[in-house]
C-alpha cells in the first residue's frame, strides 16, 4: 500500500547478540568453515578475525546493533549501506560494560551482473576498534590481557564473482591504518568450482592463496629484542585446497590440505602442512 516507486527501498535495524561477520565482510565462497576453507585467514579478513580487531567474545559474538539501508529497486542489481556498533574488548563483548567505546563497522555493497549476467558481490568496508590489543611479545601469553588497549582502524574489500556455471572467484584485501599489529596488509584470493566437468556436479573443489605482510613496527621490535634478536620475513604465506565430496544428499566428506610458509614471519620455522577430513551431516 506504499508508494510503489520507493517500495523496494528498506531500512533494517538489527539488535541483539550478533556475529558481526554475518553482516560485514561476507563472501559467497570464503565465509563458512564448515563447508569451505578452514584456515581463518580465508574465512574472513585476517586483519579483523585472526588479527583480533573484531573484538568479539570467545564464541564470536558481541552485543550490538546494525542499521542498513537497502535498495532493491533494480531486481537484478542491488546496493546497500550498513553501519554496525558492537561491544568490544574483554568487558564490552561480554556484557560487562556499555557500548561507550564500541567497535564500529561501515560497509557499502552492491550486487552486479557481469560476464553475461553472472552474479557478483562487491563490498568495501572500514572499521575502528578503540579497545584493540597491541602485540605484546614482552609478556607471557597468559598475561596478554594486562596490556593496555589501543585504538586500531583499517579498511578492506571483499569480492566474489561467478565466471561460469560452476566457478566463482573470490578476493579479499585488508589494510591496517593505525595500531601496533603483527600484520598490516593482507591479500587472499582463490576460487571454488563444482565437479560438473567430471560428472560430479554435487562435488566442489576450492583453492585459496594468502599473503600477510608483517608490519614495520613488528619487524623493528623483533630486530631489537634483547632476548632473541632476529630478522623477520616480510610476509606469511598461506595456501589451502579442499575437495568436498557429496556422498549423499545430506552427507558430505571434505579432505583438505593447508600449507603455511614463514608463519608469523619467523625465520627458520619451516613450512607447516595440515591435513584434515571434515564430515557434514545436514538434517
Amino acid at each position: 500500500g506504499g508508494f510503489k516507486p520507493q517500495s523496494r527501498q528498506t531500512l533494517e535495524l538489527t539488535v541483539g547478540k550478533l556475529d558481526p561477520f554475518v553482516y560485514f565482510d561476507q563472501n559467497a565462497v570464503a565465509g563458512d568453515e564448515s563447508r569451505q576453507f578452514l584456515n581463518s585467514v580465508f574465512v574472513h579478513n585476517p586483519l579483523l578475525d585472526a588479527g583480533g580487531d573484531i573484538g568479539v567474545d570467545a564464541n564470536g559474538f558481541a552485543p550490538g546493533l546494525r542499521l542498513a539501508l537497502i535498495d532493491n529497486h533494480n531486481r537484478l542489481e542491488s546496493w546497500s549501506l550498513s553501519l554496525g556498533l558492537f561491544g568490544a574488548g574483554d568487558r564490552g563483548a561480554n556484557y560487562q560494560a556499555s557500548l561507550n567505546k564500541p567497535l564500529t563497522l561501515l560497509q557499502a555493497e552492491t550486487q552486479q551482473r557481469l560476464f553475461g549476467g553472472l552474479l557478483g558481490n562487491y563490498r568495501a568496508y572500514a572499521w575502528h576498534n578503540p579497545q584493540a590489543v597491541p602485540f605484546a611479545l614482552e609478556l607471557p601469553l597468559e598475561d596478554a590481557a594486562l596490556v593496555a588497549p589501543e585504538p586500531h582502524s583499517g579498511w578492506g574489500l571483499s569480492v566474489d564473482q561467478r565466471v561460469g556455471d560452476g566457478t566463482t572467484l573470490f578476493a579479499r584485501w585488508g589494510q591496517q591504518q593505525s595500531g601496533q599489529v603483527k600484520f598490516d596488509r593482507a591479500l587472499t584470493l582463490g576460487l571454488e568450482t563444482n565437479g560438473s566437468d567430471w560428472a560430479r556436479g554435487g562435488d566442489t573443489v576450492g583453492l585459496a592463496l594468502g599473503w600477510l605482510r608483517t608490519s614495520d613496527a613488528y619487524r623493528a621490535y623483533a630486530a631489537a629484542d634483547a632476548n632473541a634478536p632476529r630478522t623477520l620475513h616480510d610476509a606469511e604465506q598461506v595456501a589451502e585446497v579442499y575437495y568436498r565430496w557429496r556422498v549423499a544428499k545430506q552427507f558430505e566428506l571434505t579432505p583438505s590440505l593447508q600449507v603455511i610458509a614463514q608463519g608469523a614471519g619467523e625465520p627458520g620455522g619451516g613450512d607447516v602442512r595440515i591435513f584434515s577430513l571434515r564430515s557434514l551431516f545436514s538434517f
